[in-house]
């Protein structure tokens, strides 16, 4: 087995990047940086902590983050498993990447940062939906924005609506936590799941 072991070795073999790849590069949001952002419904939050690493998926009706300004976002914490590992994390390493996708668009973009976690009771007002307000709002300093080359995407065909394959042979959630704890009534979760999720969205 040949391993890539130093800095060296690896850029001798990928070489340097091109120009493009580069200059995309910014510490802030420009016009075109902000449009795709306030567009996005979904984005994921990798963070780091003493525990490990975590990368969370991030949705919402509309734009997943707020832009305060050029530099900031603010991210709704809203309902979930409350886990809270990304919160955790982020107390104890401000360290932030996102990564936004849209449907049918062939980029991403991505965006690394430092957070904070604010519980401002104005601010959690602000982002409330059907009289639901998150219980804090993660504030996002941009550090570096790019896009990111669509060939991943492409290769996947992931915006193929026709393309189901594999989907039926999916375990369920239900089914996988029984396989790991015996006597987990995995048909009650999946049956009970859709509607609990439809009370708890927000």
């Amino acid at each position: 087995m040949t391993l890539i072991k130093s800095l060296e070795d690896l850029q001798a073999l990928y070489g340097l990047p091109q120009e493009a790849a580069m200059i995309k590069e910014i510490d802030h949001l420009n016009h075109g940086y902000r449009k795709i952002i306030e567009t996005a419904k979904f984005c994921t939050l990798s963070t780091a902590g003493p525990e490990g690493l975590d990368c969370s998926p991030r949705g919402d009706a509309g734009p997943v983050v707020r832009v305060q300004d050029e530099r900031t976002l603010l991210m709704p914490d809203r309902r979930g498993n409350n886990r809270i590992d990304s919160l955790r994390n982020i107390i104890r390493d401000p360290r932030v990447s996102l990564m936004f996708m849209i449907t049918g668009w062939t980029n991403v973009l991505r965006i690394n940062g430092t957070a904070v976690i604010s519980a401002e009771d104005d601010l959690l007002n602000s982002f409330a939906i059907d009289n639901q307000k998150p219980r804090s709002v993660i504030i996002i300093t941009i550090q570096s924005v790019y896009f990111q080359c669509a060939r991943a995407i492409m290769r996947a065909d992931l915006w193929d609506a026709d393309d189901q394959s594999g989907l039926n042979d999916l375990p369920t959630p239900g089914g996988i936590m029984k396989e790991i704890k015996d006597g987990f009534d995995a048909a009650a979760y999946d049956r009970e799941w859709p509607e609990r999720a439809a009370k708890t969205m927000w």
